[in-house]
């Protein structure tokens, strides 16, 4: 059984923010996937990158916001993807479990930003 609107949100914002304070926790494991393509530090994109999460999880969370939030985290979905082909990439040399759990995130992706379309369009409605 599909889980309600409500639902839906409140688990799609919990998993930003929980998403967003792992970059705080345990930060070495995100700054691994910074594009060195991108200026300054990696650990600077790795904590912007967990604030950007406990926001857009924040405002997906409230009501009043949900429906911005929901379209700033498909946004967020799409933008991330490079570092998560970055790290595909890091571990071609990794062991098989490693290397298997890198490439099986990519697709995970697509899933993330549709649901996160489904919230938006969700609290269009609501």
């Amino acid at each position: 059984m599909p889980a309600s609107p409500q639902r839906s949100a409140r688990l799609l914002g919990g998993l930003l923010i929980g998403a967003g304070v792992t970059h705080f926790a345990a930060p070495r494991q995100f700054d691994a996937t910074v594009p060195r393509a991108l200026p300054g530090s990696p650990r600077t994109w790795t904590y912007a990158s967990g604030v950007a999460e406990l926001a857009v999880g924040a405002a997906v969370l409230a009501p009043r916001t949900r429906r911005l939030g929901a379209l700033a985290a498909a946004g967020f979905f799409v933008a991330v993807f490079p570092a998560n082909l970055k790290m595909a990439y890091d571990a071609r040399h990794r062991p098989a479990p490693l290397r298997a759990a890198t490439l099986a995130r990519l697709p995970l992706q697509v899933p993330l930003v549709r649901w996160a379309l489904r919230v938006h369009r969700a609290a269009r409605t609501a």
